[in-house]
């Protein structure tokens, strides 16, 4: 087992991270379950708002490194 050193990581790659956790894979989570419940339109906008959540990432990400 060895022990990861976490001190290389920035506070603006934390605080990205944190953000994906927090606000993309519950949307997409509650996406998934609205759809399971037979809420389609619901559903499919929970889903949509996590994708672009996830294009934001991506885009605040590049810019950060």
């Amino acid at each position: 087992m060895t022990i990861v050193n976490l001190s290389d990581i920035s506070i603006e790659l934390f605080v990205t991270v944190m953000f994906f956790l927090l606000i993309i894979a519950p949307l997409v989570s509650l996406g998934v379950l609205r759809l399971f419940q037979g809420r389609k339109k619901a559903g499919f906008g929970l889903i949509g708002s996590g994708v672009i959540g996830y294009f934001v990432f991506q885009l605040v990400v590049s810019l950060l490194s």
